[in-house]
């Protein structure tokens, strides 16, 4: 994807397939339908195959043709599309305050370990993770 190419934001249902993308990598249509049926038991693969195809023709995915079965991969890294879905959210819902989005997650979303390690970081001088 070129820089000044902005993608459209996934719909729940495709963030599932993008997160199995991410996690296993190039996958034909029958592999992404297996890892998400041993999620979701009401999983077609029909559905499957067609919101890949979809989401090709969106530029949410890039698909390789020069094997059969034809094998899709995520367009963007994981952390390329959350920071920009993340950046989106934090302008439309949160008036653009970072602030204000890690305040509500702090109070409603986060573990008592999540709260530590967080903690620990912000300790931390030179800001780096642990």
């Amino acid at each position: 994807m070129s820089k000044n190419t902005t993608l459209p934001s996934p719909t729940a249902a495709e963030l599932d397939l993008l997160r199995i993308l991410w996690q296993h990598g190039p996958l034909d249509a029958r592999s992404v339908y297996d890892a998400l049926a041993a999620e979701r038991a009401d999983a077609s693969y029909a559905t499957v195959l067609r919101q890949l195809q979809l989401m090709h023709g969106k530029g949410l995915l890039s698909r390789d043709e020069s094997q059969r079965p034809q094998r899709y991969a995520a367009a963007e890294a994981q952390e390329k599309l959350q920071t920009s879905l993340l950046k989106d959210l934090i302008g439309k819902v949160f008036a653009g305050s970072g602030k204000a989005l890690v305040l509500t997650a702090l109070r409603e979303h986060v573990s008592e370990a999540e709260r530590l390690e967080i903690e620990k970081i912000l300790g931390r001088k030179d800001g780096r993770q642990p």
